[in-house]
């Protein structure tokens, strides 16, 4: 793809990316976030959160999938704004809900297993934020960069497991993330057992 082409889809993805910030804004402007308008915002958030998540996890197989090399050139932004929403995700909590109060935030993350789940997963992404620049990834060196970067697999299921803690009665959405975040996760492992099964099944 030329330069001018990627440069066009990562601009794209970019706004796309924002949507759901500016709708957020837009809302709150218009006083359409329901009757309970910060946990909707932190909801919606932590929602957003989930959805890039699996978006950049969705990339590998995607490009295996459909042969768009080019694809792999924006999953740096899409674990990016991933990142975005769950520092908003975050910090809504803390702020909205919490009112900045460091010791009822410390006491809920200790006190209810969701919180503590989504706080770890939070506190794990910050590092593949910092080292996502070729610069780190140079740093670093490609072996151990890739090893830390597998954490988005443990973030993953981790979010997974803070939404279904957190819905007390229907677990329809968060079924359908762990669904999906299963079939992405089995292709991986799929592919990945492929070399060693033809490996076998050559003669001696």
């Amino acid at each position: 793809m030329a330069a001018n082409s990627l440069s066009a889809l990562k601009a794209l993805l970019f706004l796309l990316c924002l949507l759901p910030a500016a709708r957020l804004g837009w809302l709150a402007i218009e006083g359409g976030l329901g009757a309970n308008p910060i946990e909707f915002v932190i909801r919606s958030l932590g929602t957003w959160t989930l959805v890039l998540l699996l978006a950049t996890l969705s990339i590998t197989p995607l490009r295996r999938l459909t042969g768009w090399n080019v694809l792999i050139r924006v999953r740096r932004l899409l674990g990016l704004f991933a990142f975005f929403y769950a520092t908003l995700h975050f910090l809504a909590f803390f702020g909205l809900d919490q009112f900045f109060d460091l010791r009822a935030v410390i006491a809920d993350i200790a006190k209810r297993p969701y919180i503590t789940v989504g706080f770890t997963c939070f506190l794990l992404l910050i590092p593949l934020a910092v080292t996502s620049t070729n610069a780190m990834q140079r740093r670093l060196g490609g072996r151990r960069w890739q090893r830390l970067h597998r954490l988005i697999y443990v973030i993953a299921i981790g979010g997974v497991v803070h939404y279904w803690w957190l819905v007390k009665k229907d677990i329809t959405q968060p079924l359908i993330y762990a669904l999906v975040l299963g079939l992405l996760l089995g292709l991986r492992l799929w592919w990945r057992a492929r070399p060693a099964a033809v490996i076998s099944r050559r003669p001696a």
